[in-house]
């Protein structure tokens, strides 16, 4: 069953209400801490960045990967690259890159001591400017946590800036519980679907299971007997579309997407008039 909003009928746009509502639950930085808390105290180098000594070695590197981070660094054994370092061996599962190639930096339009970090999903990048104050491997972390975005982003307190500050306006997620059987296969369909969109649509897991999140179930108006359920939504007006479905597959969510898609560009187009500025 498919349920309609309109613009303006919840009084708050979807992703400021639900990142209150993460809030009250926890801190992004708060998270951010308490997850990488262990890993910080057994932390090590072993997990050396690469080198990427040149601009096609470097293109490749960001391309080649989700979610890519890179540390600009004119002196590879400064103090700041030795946090990068750390830093790179507490996230082994995100590819870490170091360069301190002047034309690659000329390339990227990036300073010295900058750690830059690059997303496919809504082709975005999000710097860190290591120069005027002290920044070191658990705030790198953080930083990693709190901006990475991937075809599938799963929300929570600590990805939630990432995802508010996506450039995509179009946002689906699939509300349904990870401790299920049937959670692998949904996801392989659900990631799937993700793919064709990269770059429009931006695909978020939230976990029906948690405690945390069943305030979200209350908002969308849905209950557990109706998981899993899609909730499509354009962000700068709010307008929303919510589908219980049986089970998910990769044509039902890629229909769902398509018709909602379809409805909305005469509403972009005039929000995109503007009326012309006679006082010249």
């Amino acid at each position: 069953m498919a349920r309609r909003r309109q613009a303006g009928t919840m009084g708050t746009s979807v992703f400021p209400c639900l990142f209150v509502i993460l809030l009250t639950r926890c801190s992004p930085a708060g998270c951010a801490g308490g997850s990488d808390s262990s890993s910080h105290s057994t932390a090590s180098t072993t997990g050396k960045p690469i080198l990427l000594n040149n601009i096609p070695d470097a293109e490749a590197f960001i391309s080649g990967a989700e979610v890519a981070v890179i540390g600009f660094f004119q002196d590879p054994q400064s103090p700041e690259a030795e946090q990068f370092r750390l830093a790179a061996g507490q996230l082994p599962e995100v590819p870490f890159g170091l360069s301190s190639s002047a034309a690659v930096l000329s390339h990227y339009g990036a300073a010295e001591n900058t750690v830059s970090l690059f997303r496919t999903v809504d082709s975005d990048r999000r710097d860190l400017d290591m120069n005027n104050r002290e920044v070191d491997a658990k705030d790198l972390t953080r930083f990693v946590r709190t901006n990475e975005l991937r075809l599938v982003t799963e929300y929570n307190p600590v990805t939630s800036i990432g995802v508010m500050q996506s450039s995509l306006q179009f946002n689906l997620l699939l509300i349904t519980d990870k401790m299920s059987p049937k959670h692998p296969e949904r996801m392989r369909k659900f990631r799937a679907a993700a793919e064709l969109y990269k770059g429009k649509i931006l695909f978020i897991l939230l976990d029906s299971n948690l405690k945390s999140n069943e305030r979200v179930l209350s908002y969308f108006q849905l209950k557990k007997s109706q998981l899993p359920a899609l909730a499509i939504f354009h962000t700068p007006d709010d307008e929303h579309e919510v589908l219980t479905v049986g089970d998910i597959s990769t044509e039902r969510v890629q229909d769902f997407c398509n018709r909602f898609l379809q409805r909305m560009p005469k509403k972009e187009d005039k929000s995109e008039e503007k009326p012309l500025n006679e006082e010249l």
